[in-house]
């Protein structure tokens, strides 16, 4: 069964709207966790930003992708939490906050995509920084 070839404007627009989005929720999740934002936006915001309907959006970022829109979304909380971690000075209830999470659910989340809770990630980042030191001093 022969398919229907889609037209390249219609590629080059889902495309756009691809790139939009994510480099949307890149900024958004920046400002969140430097305080410039208080709220996490949901996928209808974003859709609403871009001046498309929130499904739109989903089976455009599907389409394009593969993945669903959400999985961006959370992979970008999930990068900055991960290089707020490795920062020793601020304590996981202060980054589960800053990311609008409360405990629980901070740890949910991230344990739910890396496996390890906030802790566990934390401490295996130091202890890497520790070898990786001690190779440098026994060099």
């Amino acid at each position: 069964m022969a398919s229907t070839p889609i037209p390249k404007k219609i590629l080059a627009r889902q495309h756009e709207i691809t790139a939009n989005y994510r480099r949307l929720i890149t900024a958004h999740v920046a400002d969140v966790a430097a305080g410039r934002a208080t709220e996490m936006l949901e996928i209808r915001d974003f859709a609403s930003q871009l001046c498309i309907h929130p499904t739109h959006l989903s089976n455009t970022i599907k389409l394009a992708t593969g993945q669903p829109a959400c999985y961006f979304f959370e992979a970008e909380i999930l990068a900055v939490a991960q290089g707020l971690l490795r920062d020793t000075t601020r304590s996981i209830t202060d980054i589960a906050a800053s990311l609008t999470y409360d405990p629980s659910n901070f740890t949910k989340f991230f344990k739910r995509f890396t496996g390890l809770t906030p802790r566990q990630y934390r401490e295996q980042e130091w202890a890497a920084r520790r070898v990786e030191n001690s190779e440098l001093l026994t060099s």
